[in-house]
């Protein structure tokens, strides 16, 4: 079984300029979400959006040639990709010849759905689109506003109250507090975080404090957005449910989580401003 402590994360490595999809190192979805609690048929569907900015190969002349990935990991998948291995797998592209972006763009998908095992979709921007790229945040009601005491900074899943005695809800809520660490090398990841539900009225100063409880918190970030969405089904049980996270990048690379269990089309991938 693949394992975090079994890649190149957290170790120094050699890197390399040529083609190497070998660099590329899955992890088993599998044992984290059985810590979790998630059942064998998932609850949930969605995608992990893996967006990089540090890709460049050469074309055919020698010249360097630069683009924005997008890659869209769906949920299913049976693997995850770990982060540091897909920024050395994007850096073998450096001194690589290659006949034009649609030859990049294919070849990286065939080698992302093979790591992933499922199909990943793919997209390139080239410079011509850089200006079209647009900031966003977040649509909801910011959580943050509230002046709140808290001292729980591990996860508790019992901060996490709703009103089953009101009449349901359909709203969103967001904050820009998430933390957690990288399980591994225990450094810092940053995120903002949104929660779209329709059910009885969840309290948000709670929902408040169970975010912050992830700060001291290990975990990647797809772990991290799969435990808040079981965490908030089980307490507040609403039925409908939707966890968007995006966190800010490290390595050249984001990953931005979202899983729902209701049809809803899928984030627009607008960057926020810290990312």
């Amino acid at each position: 079984m693949t394992t975090p402590e079994q890649s190149s994360l957290g170790k120094e490595v050699a890197y390399t300029e040529q083609y190497d999809p070998s660099q590329l190192f899955p992890i088993a979805r599998a044992p984290a979400r059985a810590e979790i609690g998630v059942p064998d048929v998932l609850p949930f569907f969605g995608a992990d959006i893996w967006n990089g900015y540090e890709l460049s190969w050469l074309n055919e002349k020698g010249k360097p040639q630069i683009a924005l990935l997008t890659a869209m990991v769906p949920a299913d998948s049976p693997f995850i990709i770990e982060s540091k291995s897909f920024k050395l797998y994007l850096g073998s592209f450096a001194q690589t010849k290659l006949a034009n972006v649609d030859a990049a763009r294919a070849l990286i998908q065939q080698d992302l759905s093979e790591a992933a095992g499922a199909p990943v979709q793919v997209k390139l921007v080239e410079p011509s689109g850089f200006a079209k790229l647009e900031l966003d945040e977040l649509d909801g009601l910011l959580v943050d506003r509230l002046d709140i005491d808290t001292d729980i900074y591990v996860p508790d899943a019992s901060l996490l109250t709703a009103a089953f005695d009101e009449a349901p809800v359909d709203e969103t809520l967001v904050s820009n507090l998430l933390k957690s660490n990288c399980p591994v090398t225990g450094q810092p990841d940053w995120g903002s975080l949104q929660i779209r539900y329709v059910g009885p009225p969840i309290n948000q100063e709670g929902l408040l404090k169970y975010v912050i409880s992830y700060r001291r918190h290990t975990g990647f970030h797809e772990q991290c957005v799969e435990g808040i969405f079981m965490d908030i089904m089980r307490q507040c049980k609403p039925t409908q449910l939707a966890v968007y996270a995006r966190y800010t990048r490290r390595g050249g690379l984001d990953i931005n989580p979202f899983r729902t269990n209701f049809t809803l089309p899928m984030p627009d991938n607008a960057r926020t401003a810290r990312q």
